[in-house]
């Protein structure tokens, strides 16, 4: 049974065909957690519906572009969607709180601590913290991917001991999930499966990612020591079950590596924020990928793109393009490209301060 639990809840799981909140599931999934909550377990629920709550409250002008149309719903919904979840908890006499987060939110370690620091202050005094992402104010490159990489990242700051992913699927299939010989997958432990050819790529008709976001953001998160499970949240006392005895539910668990240092948790999910790009060849690239604490040396540097500076963050790119991790610059660009030549300098980037992708 796990201690510390984070919960993702999809749209489709909070909504009926219609794009109305399925208040009776909402209900019973707030009758889950407040049995969790009073069995002392610390839970932070993530929860989508917002959009779709608004869809369901709001006739949308055919002029409004589409930026505008989810900020509209967003705005709306979300008083919906929390008035929803304060009324059913306050039948358990559980208090919760909403917070609404941006990308931006997490763009630098003091943001990151920041943002550490208030979930921890609610749930240290009892406190349910309903998360979502604030769509009035995040759009594009501010952005999330969806839910799933904020329930991801959220569950690695916290470093919960699991991350409940709730979808209107059994799991990961090894087939169409449609296809009646399809079986869904009950254990992923590789750090380099490649799932994608078995999951679709088809968005939910309210959010914005898919199964295969699901796949990527839970490989993440368990490769940062979290049990991640992803489970059918239409199904009765799924999180109860999930947390009293998992193997006997069908769905898909992630089976956790080894925690992360608390810095590399916050660059798992930096990428967006880095200020360069760092190009290595293949020796560097070999070194990095030999399960040794290796830092990475100017001599194994191609080249860089972009300015940066001493703390700021480089993305690290292979010979063949692919970003292979996030680490932070030891000193700056200048520095750096005047001693390109020497062998024997310091590391541009210190092992303790290097995040490798689980796939490298």
């Amino acid at each position: 049974m796990f201690k510390s639990i984070t919960i993702k809840i999809g749209s489709n799981v909070l909504t009926d065909e219609e794009g109305m909140l399925h208040v009776e599931r909402v209900s019973h999934l707030v009758d889950q957690i407040a049995q969790l909550h009073k069995n002392n377990k610390k839970i932070i629920l993530i929860s989508s519906g917002a959009v779709a709550a608004g869809r369901a409250m709001v006739k949308v002008s055919k002029k409004t572009d589409m930026v505008s149309s989810r900020q509209l719903l967003s705005s709306v919904g979300q008083v919906k969607l929390l008035n929803t979840y304060s009324s059913l908890f306050e039948n358990h006499n559980i208090q919760c709180a909403q917070v609404l987060v941006t990308k931006q939110d997490f763009r630098s370690r003091e943001h990151y601590l920041n943002m550490k620091n208030c979930l921890t202050t609610l749930l240290d005094n009892g406190i349910v913290p309903i998360i979502n992402e604030n769509d009035a104010v995040s759009v594009t490159a501010l952005m999330f991917t969806d839910n799933d990489e904020l329930a991801g990242l959220l569950a690695s700051m916290m470093s919960s001991e699991a991350l409940f992913i709730l979808s209107n699927v059994n799991g990961i299939y090894n087939g169409d999930p449609k296809n009646p010989d399809s079986e869904v997958i009950r254990t992923i432990n590789s750090r380099s499966t490649n799932l994608s050819e078995y999951i679709s790529t088809t968005k939910s008709d309210f959010g914005r990612g898919g199964m295969l976001t699901k796949c990527r953001i839970a490989q993440k998160t368990a490769a940062n020591g979290i049990s991640v499970h992803i489970a059918n949240g239409t199904h009765k006392n799924i999180l109860v079950d999930l947390n009293k005895s998992h193997q006997k539910v069908e769905h898909t668990q992630f089976i956790p590596g080894e925690k992360h240092p608390a810095i590399k948790k916050w660059m798992a999910y930096s990428e967006s924020f880095t200020n360069a790009e760092v190009h290595i060849n293949q020796g560097a690239y070999d070194a990095l990928n030999s399960n040794k604490a290796t830092s990475l040396l100017l001599a194994g540097v191609i080249k860089i793109i972009g300015e940066f500076k001493k703390g700021d963050l480089l993305k690290i790119i292979s010979e063949d393009g692919e970003t292979v991790g996030i680490g932070k610059a030891k000193y700056d660009r200048l520095k750096a490209e005047e001693h390109m030549s020497d062998e024997k300098y310091q590391p541009l980037i210190h092992y303790d301060y290097l995040y490798l992708f689980s796939d490298i």
